[in-house]
């Protein structure tokens, strides 16, 4: 949605009587983000910055967020609001783990099929993303799995993978 941000997570209710706000972070390792001096929230499909005063953890990708303008009485607003934060934010992933706006354009090699096209973008689904590429045209469905990821090559814009038998003839046939 946002080319040069990421979605960390969403506001999900008011917290306690001096405006803080409970917060999905939609993150593997939440604690990372609890010195953030600010976030943008989407408001109306765009992206506005906000500063914040403190986070703290409430649970498994739980916490509250405590923002400097928004006053007790406007909490409740902010309700189902999208956070985000610059890609730059994002720390580095290294090995086969990635990010998948990474390897968005990567060519993707099959250890069976050699070249089988280039990744064109996700599907997210809950808790099973699915690669979508492109091959010649037509589109093939894969698991984004770390399973199925051999090796990720950032430096020639590669990923390979090995996927079950017959899974991408399903789509070549």
């Amino acid at each position: 949605m946002y080319n040069d941000y990421f979605y960390l997570g969403t506001l999900t209710k008011p917290f306690g009587l001096k405006g803080g706000l409970c917060a999905f972070f939609d993150t593997d390792n939440p604690s990372r983000y609890l010195d953030l001096p600010a976030v943008f929230l989407d408001l109306d499909g765009e992206l506005i910055p906000y500063q914040i005063e403190k986070i703290q953890e409430h649970g498994r990708n739980q916490v509250v967020i405590f923002f400097q303008d928004i006053t007790p009485d406007e909490a409740k607003e902010f309700v189902q609001v999208d956070l985000y934060l610059p890609l730059s934010e994002l720390p580095p992933l290294d090995g086969n783990r990635f990010y998948f706006h990474e390897v968005i354009g990567f060519k993707v090699f099959d250890k069976e099929k050699g070249l089988i096209g280039t990744c064109t973008g996700f599907m997210e689904l809950t808790n099973n993303p699915i690669m979508q590429i492109d091959h010649d045209g037509q589109e093939i469905l894969i698991p984004a799995s770390q399973q199925f990821v051999t090796k990720v090559d950032r430096d020639n814009k590669e990923l390979h993978i090995e996927t079950p038998e017959g899974l991408i003839d399903v789509y070549l046939d």
